[in-house]
């Protein structure tokens, strides 16, 4: 009898769970589907591991259903190897199963969200930045209360998003991203003459004020302004999701 009791106080333990995760909400990643960016050397593929697994990461562990979107859906490519955070999440948290059947935009409700994220890797600047399918979803996200989330590169994709008033989302909002000042220094990407825009640019030509190195304490900071939330370089993007996540629960 007392095994059976404790059996059910179990079962009813994990439904409780179940619930609650299932209660918590879902997050939307973009990601881009550009695996030739012109550069005869294949540095990089459109999107980088490390700016997107560490992330999904603390999504699901902290109870969130991820979906996945792309310009055209299926699978992205990816570069970097999985190691650490990013190998965990492939093995145990059915990260390849979710980003190889990316959704297309039109499969996706931006009511059923609680925020959005587009990590790194060239990619994003490419099939993202202009693209009119999936920038009308952020801002729709945004304009419901939703969180908007970036690293590295992935701010400049939604650097042309425009809300209902016309204005760009990041008007009048700190914001920061892959500097120019380092782009113009690194072979990835040809010094910046592979890129379609360069991100920083983007960002102040519509109305951002871009944090560069020289406003932030440590250049990995994480900057947060208005229900956006971005760092420059990759070792944070699992704490911009961190975050997010704190930024969907106090509002």
């Amino acid at each position: 009898m007392k095994k059976g009791f404790l059996a059910l106080l179990t079962l009813l333990f994990f439904i409780s769970c179940n619930h609650d995760q299932n209660e918590k909400g879902r997050i939307l990643v973009i990601v881009s589907n550009t695996e030739d960016m012109g550069d005869p050397e294949k540095h990089f593929a459109g999107n980088n591991l490390w700016e997107v697994a560490p992330p999904y990461h603390i999504f699901v562990s902290h109870g969130y259903q991820v979906d996945f979107v792309s310009p055209t859906g299926g699978k992205v490519p990816f570069s970097m190897d999985p190691v650490g955070i990013s190998s965990y999440t492939i093995k145990y948290e059915n990260f390849n199963g979710k980003v190889e059947s990316s959704l297309t935009p039109d499969l996706v409700d931006p009511k059923n969200y609680k925020a959005v994220f587009i990590g790194g890797g060239y990619g994003p600047l490419f099939d993202v930045a202009k693209n009119e399918d999936l920038l009308p979803i952020i801002a729709d996200i945004y304009e419901n209360g939703g969180i908007v989330g970036g690293c590295g590169h992935g701010p400049g994709a939604f650097a042309n998003v425009k809300l209902s008033n016309g204005d760009y989302m990041v008007k009048d909002k700190k914001v920061t991203g892959f500097p120019n000042s380092t782009e113009v220094t690194k072979s990835w990407a040809k010094e910046g003459t592979l890129l379609p825009i360069m991100l920083e640019d983007q960002l102040k030509e519509n109305g951002a004020l871009f944090q560069t190195k020289s406003d932030l304490n440590d250049k990995h900071d994480v900057v947060i302004d208005q229900r956006i939330v971005t760092t420059m370089f990759l070792p944070s993007s699992a704490i911009v999701a961190k975050e997010m996540i704190y930024e969907i629960e106090k509002h």
